[in-house]
């Protein structure tokens, strides 16, 4: 590529500042992504000269929701609410009607926003200085609030936490880049590139179709350095102007918070050179969707060893009840990983989605992938989830189930050797299809809580309402004349 890419950042190296009196400057005004308390995070906000900081917290849907204030607010211990309603309205701001399972808090209280400090970090795109905290939210008294998308996934990491495991993710990302539409009716296009012509697809692993974009994808790598957020690879898609971004291993709260910071940061590089990027599961009809790959591994805290393998580097026997429980739950939990009407447009036959719940090694027709690895880096890709999903909620139904399997001995069905998608679907097809399947599941409850579920599953009840309010082009075309 003819750009010079950034060096990966680190969170804990950053800017050089000046320091006082010949003394070193402190590690934590250095650092690019977080503090240790609340002095260093006073210090840093000084160092920096920043003058709003962004309280942001991830709603169902994964939208950053919260409050903006100035620094000197932020640091002096102000209390941060948001009404309990914001996690019971749909992705158009509808709230649905109550049942005897999706209930309103009566009085509508408010929730209380506590920042995590490991992510504060800067706003790069911002003219005026700015730095952004992800925050936890919690009731005024502190308790805990289970239905949160943090919160979901925090329950499933202290799961294997109490087993003496600690679970390994790295996501995968695609997207797509389309050109400016403000008509909901017009369907979508590539945009043009530096060609000037708009790129065609069939580009998977294309230098020449990224370097189409080069200058936007110097900003999005230059806005992830400046956060502290690092990308490992990038890479064109198959669709046209579909690209890619595949994260580095690591904690699952904090690639989730990774991912739902890269999307916010993508559409911001999209917008600054007057195109969209979109995560949308299936934004163009004829083509690929976007998927957020998930890869899994498990790793024992005391030894270190990859829970996957055993001491002579075999498959251990939980490797094979992770893949069982995936094999049996993923299914029955795929709304929280395809959430929208248009997820399952994506998961269709012969349109590079899995449609399907078998398991394979390095066989990409499977919804579950054991790639070629060592015995250390034994772990299994979930290729199910699409890029719309909230990576907080993705994450914790994709561990969740894994973790079932284990807790229940689940034994798999053969590794598939053969394309998978040959068969019949064995997926549920549509968005009420997937929410019926959830709620049946008491397994599932057991590890996400009911009240997750009641409140998730009305939520979507509520937005497939809405979706069948809109009539749409096929509709009019072989409708309209016909019958």
């Amino acid at each position: 590529m003819s750009r010079k890419k950034p060096s990966p950042a680190s969170p804990v190296a950053g800017p050089v500042l000046k320091s006082t009196g010949g003394q070193p400057t402190p590690p934590a005004l250095t650092s690019l992504r977080g503090v240790a308390d609340w002095r260093e995070a006073i210090s840093w906000l000084r160092a920096r000269g920043i003058e709003d900081v962004e309280c942001i917290t991830p709603d169902l849907a994964g939208v950053p929701r919260g409050k903006m204030m100035p620094s000197s607010k932020f640091t002096s211990n102000t209390s941060l609410a948001l009404p309990s309603a914001l996690y019971r309205h749909t992705i158009s701001g509808e709230y649905p009607d109550e049942t005897a399972s999706f209930r309103y808090e009566p009085r509508d209280s408010d929730l209380k926003l506590v920042p995590d400090l490991s992510t504060l970090s800067v706003v790069p795109w911002e003219t005026d200085p700015t730095a952004q905290v992800i925050c936890d939210v919690v009731g005024i008294g502190g308790e805990n609030v289970p239905y949160t998308p943090r919160a979901v996934l925090k329950n499933i990491v202290n799961l294997y936490l109490e087993r003496g495991w600690k679970p390994v993710v790295a996501p995968e990302i695609e997207f797509y880049l389309v050109a400016k539409n403000d008509d909901p009716d017009y369907p979508l296009h590539p945009p043009k590139g530096r060609s000037g012509r708009a790129i065609l697809g069939g580009q998977g692993y294309s230098i020449a179709g990224i370097n189409e974009f080069d200058e936007l994808i110097d900003d999005i790598y230059h806005f992830s350095e400046k956060q502290g957020l690092e990308i490992d690879t990038l890479i064109h898609e198959e669709g046209p102007a579909q690209l890619e971004i595949n994260l580095r291993h690591g904690d699952p709260i904090e690639l989730a918070d990774q991912v739902f910071l890269f999307k916010r940061t993508i559409r911001e590089a999209a917008l600054k050179h007057g195109i969209y990027a979109t995560f949308m599961a299936k934004p163009m009809q004829g083509q690929a969707g976007s998927a957020m790959h998930i890869h899994q591994s498990v790793i024992d805290i005391e030894t270190g060893r990859n829970v996957f393998s055993d001491e002579e580097g075999s498959p251990s026997k939980e490797f094979f009840h992770f893949i069982g429980g995936m094999q049996t739950y993923v299914p029955k939990a795929l709304v929280m990983m395809a959430p929208y009407v248009n997820s399952y447009r994506r998961l269709t036959p012969d349109m590079a989605a899995p449609v399907n719940n078998a398991w394979g090694y390095d066989n990409r027709t499977t919804a579950f992938r054991v790639p070629v690895s060592d015995a250390a880096a034994r772990r299994v890709e979930n290729r199910l989830p699409s890029s719309d999903a909230n990576p907080y909620l993705a994450l914790a139904a994709s561990l969740g189930c894994g973790l079932l399997g284990i807790m229940n001995a689940v034994e798999p069905e053969p590794p598939t050797e053969h394309s998978a998608n040959e068969g019949s679907i064995d997926l549920p097809r549509g968005l009420l299809e997937a929410v019926s399947a959830l709620e049946s599941e008491p397994a599932l409850a057991d590890v996400l809580g009911q009240e997750f579920i009641d409140l998730y599953a009305g939520v979507k009840r509520g937005e497939f309402e809405t979706f069948m309010q809109v009539i749409s082009p096929w509709e009019r075309e072989f409708l309209l004349l016909n019958v």
